[in-house]
């Protein structure tokens, strides 16, 4: 699965998201650039699911050294690898280890039940605070220190991605752990 010709973002307002782990899941996949696959990277703690689709904006890189991490709400779970055009509405601000590490929260542009959702305003407050307090327990449970600094509406989205999108073409491993593959 070659990632390299997918752009971060197709157009103004839109961003391909590649997903790595399926809302429900306790599995941590993370994609593996060097041999173009989905590895297991460990399994969470029982208590925690992940919240929604989560996976990255390929062809990005954060100040973390990974891709841009982003969320897609579905009404289904879809599966690791799965390529979805999605509209960002908002940005959870995290710092796992005092190093920020925002994440995108985004609607499918495929589902025209969300059309209507542009904004982070529109999702309800308590299930934004289920996603904070998912980050903040999984993190917790692999004793990392994280700091959830709130969410941010929309209009930050396209300043994110411009930061995060190398003007050069850079390689980066994504999966942190090389003994997967060799």
């Amino acid at each position: 699965m070659d990632l390299s010709l997918i752009p971060p973002s197709p157009m103004k307002g839109i961003v391909n998201l590649v997903v790595e782990i399926p809302a429900g899941s306790r599995n941590k996949y993370e994609y593996c650039s060097k041999a173009g696959i989905m590895a297991l990277d460990r399994i969470l703690h029982s208590s925690v699911r992940y919240p929604f689709d989560y996976g990255f904006i390929p062809n990005t890189l954060a100040d973390d050294g990974a891709p841009l991490d982003a969320m897609v709400i579905m009404d289904e779970p879809t599966f690791a690898g799965c390529l979805i055009k999605a509209r960002p509405i908002g940005v959870l601000d995290m710092y796992d280890c005092g190093h920020y590490d925002g994440k995108l929260l985004c609607v499918p542009i495929a589902n025209p039940r969300q059309d209507n959702i542009t904004s982070i305003n529109q999702i309800a407050t308590n299930q934004l605070e289920d996603v904070a307090e998912f980050f903040r327990t999984s993190k917790g449970l692999d004793g990392r220190t994280v700091v959830i600094d709130g969410w941010r509406d929309f209009e930050v989205v396209e300043e994110l991605l411009k930061k995060c999108t190398p003007s050069k073409k850079k390689s980066f491993k994504v999966l942190k752990k090389s003994s997967i593959v060799k």
